[in-house]
């Protein structure tokens, strides 16, 4: 790209680099962006119990330390005054209880049934169902209902810490006062059914919540719904002996529980025609006999249950719980629309971007073919000289051997190296050399673009080069760039930029990317005549065409690609000569790599906007405008910003999710890049060991080209002003073997 600076700042909206590498607070913006939607993305796991949920279940096991009047009392366990006191249901009575919802299905109707038969209910809620459908549980309240915690992730609590069983419970009465504006004092533990099952383990959960002020509800009957076992069944399994009252179970959610709806309706049928009655759980704690550890059956206690059943069970939350509910309900709403919705995208974008591949790969191949056949020719051969322009800036490690390689072109030239204004020695380096037909233009500086100017207005010849002050030409790269002006049509062509620099990791990772990257989609970009970009390494224009587009502008960073779209939209054609081979020094080190990228990206936006009315034009500035720019825009900007979200979501899967078919499918589509930079390197006829660094190049290099993308994009969001930037050189491609890889 370019090889000079600027002397002036350039258009407003565009950001200060300075000295840094990395503006912080940009980056600091892009990954805080990058750290909400993994915040956003392990919340909704959480609430789908993906993440954190612990899905083991204990075994029977003894209950030694579970006192006898526990284990064969009644369903209904309180701590009142730190002693155990269990509970039954008054005969000819139903406490009916439902567990593991709310549902946005089921819930409802089962609240239809009750309210159609006049019937209360008790539901024992899962906090992260609460929080994924609280407008269902408000119309449990509302209706006269009562609700009960069961867990927030449905786990069971004997296997966890007395922090995870608090935090459990502390999580779902926030969401229930989020959703309600109530807490409750109910609770039902996940996989409990009577007490005679409580054992050694979860005895002390039961204790401790005992001792926070909590009621833990047993069941009696169980109508083991969830086996689907038919309604006639459920029905019978839900029924007590004769005369006994029972707390009953039934579920609204976890399932299919169509057989509940149609059993529920005739069970409550055939109970109130043997003469029982329904009530809540705090009913039956105001009405059922009590049984303390040490003690005998007797009535209950004044003052256990006292009072309304419903404020026995319910309490309005505090001030702070209902706030913190209510931003616990916003923030899960949030996660509920934008985790699917990213995942639907992304769908989208990995389908598009293997399209992509797909449309390279077919394109490519036939632009090879169709430029590789015998006989094929543009034309009559060119053989009249060019002029090569060389702009350059402080390039005294590269230009020697810049100038040296074109010395030795098979074609002939005129070499006009434009000294952009040097403090090093560039240009006296130059006129040592004493190389024929090179001439050194000196002009203070003033930035790539105006030397390139000077260049085409001085030169003498109707097609001009631009080159680089830091790349070499191979002897016949001239005269297979200028071929294909044997056709009038063609106003640029663009060569094959190599990397030079490519035995450190990072000019290795660049070596990949120029070859599959940029030349497999410039052949492709040829036949669909819409080429974005001439590279500033190695590209040839005719002089009349660029001086009729007005030159090589400043109005962005991206002269390269502002001179290509203006050629597209002027009419002519712009073709990719793959055999025009230009070795190039590529950044050795992250930071230079940053500052480049950055550059390069961002003065892409520039140009696509600039010329964005091409959209509407009529003639050749409409086929660029609705053809190769959704191209670049898809498959330069969109595409790229999406895939840290789906590098994001890999690696969320694998951890949480299916580690096997989230490993399978990463490493199909890492099978499908590897296929496609195989075939690209057979093209360039470039050696295959460097592949090997491709794995490690998805894992390490585009990731930072990707936050260098999402920089370029901050930047354009929040405005700013962005100085040209001159890259450290080496002089290693220049010092080296041409053409060795």
């Amino acid at each position: 790209m370019a090889a000079s600076r600027r002397r002036h700042a350039t258009p407003r909206g565009i950001g200060r680099m300075g000295r840094q590498a990395v503006p912080r607070p940009r980056v600091i913006m892009a990954l805080v962006l990058l750290l909400g939607l993994v915040v956003t993305m392990l919340l909704d796991g959480y609430l789908r119990a993906e993440v954190g949920n612990d899905q083991r279940v204990r075994s029977e096991a003894s209950a030694k330390t579970v006192p006898d009047e526990v284990l064969e009392g009644g369903p209904i366990l309180s701590f009142p005054g730190g002693t155990a006191r269990t509970q039954s249901v008054p005969d000819k009575t139903i406490v009916l209880t439902f567990d593991d919802g709310p549902d946005p299905e089921w819930s409802g109707k089962v609240l239809d049934i009750l309210d159609e038969n006049d019937v209360p209910g008790t539901f024992f809620l899962v906090g992260s169902m609460i929080s994924r459908y609280p407008g269902t549980v408000r119309r449990m309240v509302d209706e006269g209902n009562e609700v009960g915690i069961h867990t927030f992730t449905h786990v069971d609590l004997s296997y966890q810490s007395e922090a995870r069983v608090k935090r459990e419970i502390a999580q779902s009465q926030l969401a229930l006062a989020g959703a309600a504006g109530i807490t409750t004092t109910l609770f039902r533990a996940p996989y409990s059914s009577k007490t005679e099952a409580i054992d050694d383990y979860s005895w002390p959960v039961y204790e401790r919540l005992g001792a926070m002020g909590y009621t833990s509800v047993f069941i009696d009957t169980d109508s083991e719904d969830w086996q689907q076992p038919g309604v006639s069944k459920i029905v019978e399994w839900a029924t007590p002996k004769d005369g006994e009252g029972a707390s009953v179970l039934f579920h609204d959610a976890g399932g299919d529980r169509s057989e509940t709806l149609a059993a529920l309706p005739r069970y409550i049928k055939k109970m109130k025609a043997k003469g029982y009655t329904f009530t809540t759980v705090s009913g039956a704690q105001r009405q059922g006999a009590s049984t303390a550890v040490g003690e005998k059956a007797g009535p209950a206690p004044a003052g256990t249950a006292g009072g309304d059943p419903e404020q026995a069970a319910h309490r309005e939350a505090d001030t702070a719980s209902l706030w913190e509910g209510r931003a616990l309900l916003a923030a899960v709403a949030v996660a509920e629309w934008s985790v699917p919705g990213l995942a639907a995208v992304l769908a989208v974008v990995g389908v598009t971007v293997l399209a992509r591949f797909g449309m390279m790969l077919v394109l490519a191949r036939r632009h090879h073919r169709q430029r590789n056949r015998r006989g094929f020719s543009w034309g009559p051969e060119v053989t009249e000289p060019v002029s090569v322009i060389v702009p350059a800036f402080n390039e005294k490690e590269c230009i020697a051997g810049t100038l040296n390689s074109l010395a030795v072109s098979t074609h002939p030239i005129e070499i006009l190296v434009v000294d952009d204004g040097s403090t090093d020695g560039t240009a006296e380096i130059a006129e040592s050399l004493g190389l024929p037909n090179v001439r050194v233009i000196r002009q203070e500086n003033a930035g790539k673009s105006a030397a390139l100017n000077n260049g085409v207005r001085q030169a003498r010849y109707d097609i001009v080069v631009m080159m680089d002050g830091d790349t070499v030409f191979e002897p016949d790269t001239v005269h297979r760039l200028v071929q294909p002006f044997a056709d009038p049509e063609v106003g640029a062509v663009a060569g094959n930029a190599k990397v030079g620099n490519r035995s450190t990791l990072i000019g290795a990772w660049q070596h990949i990317e120029y070859v599959m990257g940029f030349n497999l989609d410039r052949r492709m970009y040829d036949l669909l005549r819409c080429m974005p970009t001439i590279p500033g390494a190695v590209g040839a224009f005719s002089r009349r065409a660029v001086i009729e587009v007005g030159g090589m502008s400043e109005d962005t960073l991206a002269e390269d690609t502002d001179i290509t779209i203006a050629l597209h939209r002027a009419g002519r054609r712009v073709v990719y000569a793959e055999h025009a081979r230009a070795w190039t020094e590529a950044p050795s080190s992250l930071g230079q790599l940053w500052r480049q990228r950055y550059r390069w990206s961002y003065g892409t936006m520039q140009a696509l906007w600039k010329h964005r009315r091409s959209v509407t034009d009529r003639g050749p500035s409409g086929r660029f405008g609705r053809v190769g720019m959704p191209l670049v825009v898809l498959f330069q900007i969109v595409t790229p910003l999406f895939a840290p979200l789906i590098d994001v979501f890999t690696l969320y899967a694998m951890v949480f999710v299916d580690f096997r078919a989230s490993l399978l499918a990463w490493l199909a589509v890492l099978a499908v890049q590897l296929f496609c930079a195989a075939y690209a390197f057979r093209l360039d006829r470039e050696k295959y060991r460097y592949l090997l660094m491709l794995p490690l190049q998805q894992l390490a290099y585009w990731q930072l080209m990707y936050l260098v993308l999402i920089h370029s994009c901050v930047t354009a969001a929040t405005g700013g002003r962005l100085r040209w930037q001159k890259l450290k050189r080496t002089g290693e491609v220049g010092s080296s073997r041409v053409g060795a890889s």
